[in-house]
């Protein structure tokens, strides 16, 4: 039975100054972001980042779903051609699973072996027969994974080998009780999340699917933290410096440099220098999640593209009042539209008609308010960046 000291140290010792201003930086940034978007507002943004999410989540184990498939498959509209589709239901799994974290559906606390499984279990079970596969590179073999259970295999994850499988359990305890100890702040947990992100891609528990795991457990703890929210994600900003990314979390597996690195059996510096990189990601995120969503900046975008639709005859004139109220109060009746306008009520509704049809405002029933939309048409105009190029 190995011992779980050769997963030590599982925090930064001393909690270094830059750690502590790196947490406090977030929780401040993080406090603001959404702060004047109006809630109704607030959940259609939600949707849309779950789907930014699991697209660069995805991203970062190399499977590149274009955003407009993701799109389609969130409508029920699949690819004929198979790893395509595979793909999309791919996509839709970990929307799903976002959604149900959102919601507060998994167990609580996020910190514990209840929530990891459940998150393994909930994603993989979601997953097409063709994706539950994974081949041992020595042998060729093909092996079975199975929603929610433990690696029951050994495993060789680039030049790191993870435990052997009948030690898994251990190091998850520990790891749990390291994470979840009532003796560390506020910030100390926040700074505790990144270094939990590395020891649990060390831990590599389940036989596939640890990336997505890993990436959605940090989302997840930092909600309960009161830090994440549905508005932003790191995953964005991991996938964008990929290469980093992977190169930090290596750095992070070694073996302790010296005297003067840590008293454990990993370098205590690769994990600082790892949890400074996460901070500094999550920081980098919000602050542009922030700048997107700006409403000021928001209705600029907006109002710049309702022009050239009217220009180009496929919008109406007044079209833009009535965006601009669902951008600014959520929601609103239909009925409302004429006084918006200043049209008389049939001209208004028909220029109601045609944002609906644009999919530009949405409503859940026929004569039910109405509410800004979010069609992948308009994402890359209203949301410069957010994806990489999706014409």
């Amino acid at each position: 039975m190995a011992s779980t000291a050769l997963m030590e140290p599982l925090l930064p010792e001393d909690y270094k100054h830059v750690l502590e201003e790196l947490a406090t930086e977030l929780v401040d940034r993080a406090s603001r972001l959404g702060g004047r978007i109006h809630p109704v507002l607030r959940d259609s943004l939600g949707n849309l980042v779950r789907a930014m999410n699991c697209y660069y989540s995805n991203l970062i184990e190399g499977h590149d779903t274009h955003p407009i498939d993701i799109d389609r498959a969130l409508k029920g509209d699949y690819a004929n051609d198979a790893k395509r589709r595979n793909l999309q239901i791919e996509a839709q799994a970990h929307i799903d699973v976002q959604r149900l974290v959102d919601e507060g559906a998994g167990p609580a606390p996020v910190v514990s072996i209840e929530f990891l499984l459940w998150v393994h279990r909930e994603f993989c079970s979601r997953l097409p027969e063709e994706l539950l596969w994974v081949t041992n590179p020595a042998t060729g073999a093909k092996l079975p994974v199975v929603p929610g259970e433990l690696r029951k295999n050994h495993v060789q994850v680039g030049l790191h080998i993870p435990p052997d499988p009948d030690d898994i359990e251990n190091f998850l305890k520990r790891f749990v009780e390291a994470y979840q100890s009532k003796h560390l702040t506020r910030l100390r947990r926040i700074i505790g999340c990144a270094a939990a992100h590395h020891r649990l891609v060390w831990i590599h528990p389940f036989l596939d699917g640890n990336g997505r795991v890993a990436r959605l457990f940090s989302y997840a703890w930092l909600c309960e933290l009161n830090v994440g929210s549905s508005l932003w994600s790191v995953a964005r900003g991991l996938a964008r410096q990929v290469g980093e990314y992977k190169a930090r979390l290596q750095a992070a597996d070694e073996p302790r440099r010296g005297d003067l690195d840590g008293r454990g059996s990993l370098t205590l510096s690769g994990l600082e220098e790892f949890c400074a990189f996460f901070l500094r990601t999550c920081i980098d995120q919000v602050t542009f999640m922030e700048g997107l969503f700006e409403p000021a900046e928001l209705l600029g975008r907006i109002e710049v593209w309702v022009n050239e639709e009217i220009r180009a005859g496929r919008l109406l004139k007044g079209s833009w009042p009535l965006l601009r109220e669902a951008v600014m109060a959520g929601e609103y009746p239909r009925g409302q539209a004429a006084a918006l306008t200043g049209y008389q009520d049939r001209q208004a509704r028909t220029v109601l008609s045609k944002l609906l049809a644009a999919g530009v405002l949405v409503s859940d029933t026929e004569k039910g308010p109405v509410r800004l939309g979010l069609p992948i048409t308009v994402v890359e105009r209203w949301f410069p960046r957010l994806y990489p190029g999706i014409g």
